[in-house]
């Protein structure tokens, strides 16, 4: 037996169960976050309470409670905006959520490696176009004169421009529109977290006699539930704000689409044609709340944010 056998080794003691380690102090981090803390103060925190004010007061500044409130509810154009959002959000949604999952999971398990990669890339593609340069691209494939799938429009019974841009057909039209803007970046975001999946996991699944959909159902799914519903609240909070698409048809269709059709639009209508800047933010508020609400139920629903103990 030697020394160093014969003398005791110092063992560190496992932490106790949910106390993580003591880090050292450090500036580096506060630096790399101070840029985004300035910019979301300046852009996001300041308006934000701005709007805030300017919904509970008058003009001249003096508190009105939830006057203003009621009175943008009260608006015959109100309740018809919201109506046609939410139709449109729960088709985006779903389409959205369904569509870019499958894709993403036959990306990753059924497609050689080079031919997902190009799929993805061609799939990102639209998601690079501004807004408005995706508008006027659907602009050109909606007119039934000049549009490549003319055939398409004809043959469920829109003749015209004015026929595919009915009331009824404008939630689609706006779906497809955000689709096929949104989802190829969604994809990329969901084969990354499919490709977090260890692969030892995948296999014993397969040893088990897991198919490629059970496994898929099973699996894949459930462990990026997470990643399903940070992309559920982020595209809804941008579905709430939908403005460019709308304003550009009625634009483009002279009329036909209504200038108020999305609660953003009202909110213009009342700020730069009504000169009425409490009551678009008290419509901006309703947003707000909105957004709030659904993303803190789903946020609640899902358990986003607990940890998966080890």
């Amino acid at each position: 037996m030697t020394l160093l056998d014969s003398q005791p080794v110092a063992v560190a003691a496992p932490p106790r169960h949910g106390v993580l380690p003591r880090r050292r102090g450090g500036t580096a981090g506060y630096f790399f976050v101070a840029g985004y803390t300035l910019l979301l103060l300046v852009f996001g925190v300041f308006p934000t309470g701005y709007a805030f004010y300017l919904a509970f007061t008058n003009d001249h500044g003096q508190f009105t409670g939830i006057n203003q409130f009621t009175r943008v509810a009260q608006d015959y154009r109100f309740l018809p905006a919201f109506g046609h959002i939410l139709v449109y959000l729960l088709l985006w949604l779903v389409v959205l959520v369904v569509l870019t999952v499958l894709t993403a999971v036959v990306l990753r398990s059924r497609l050689r490696t080079s031919v997902s990669a190009l799929l993805r890339f061609l799939y990102y593609i639209p998601g690079a176009l501004a807004g408005v340069a995706s508008v006027l691209v659907w602009l050109f494939m909606l007119d039934p004169d000049v549009s490549p799938v003319s055939w398409l429009l004809r043959g469920l019974g829109m003749d015209s421009f004015a026929a595919v841009l009915s009331p009824g057909n404008l939630p689609v039209i706006f779906m497809l529109i955000a689709f096929w803007t949104g989802a190829g970046g969604w994809m990329v975001v969901m084969y990354g977290a499919l490709n977090n999946i260890p692969d030892e996991v995948i296999e014993a699944a397969r040893i088990d006699g897991a198919g490629p959909w059970r496994t898929a159902w099973s699996i894949q799914i459930p462990m990026i539930r997470q990643w399903i519903t940070y992309m559920t609240i982020l595209a809804f909070a941008a579905g709430t704000q939908l403005f460019v698409e709308p304003q550009l048809l009625q634009t483009a269709s002279l009329g036909r689409v209504s200038p108020t059709w999305s609660p953003n639009q009202l909110a213009y209508v009342y700020a730069f044609q009504q000169g009425d800047f409490n009551g678009a933010a008290a419509i901006s508020v309703f947003l707000l709340v909105l957004g709030l609400l659904c993303a803190g139920l789903l946020v609640w629903r899902s358990n986003m944010f607990t940890l998966d103990e080890k």
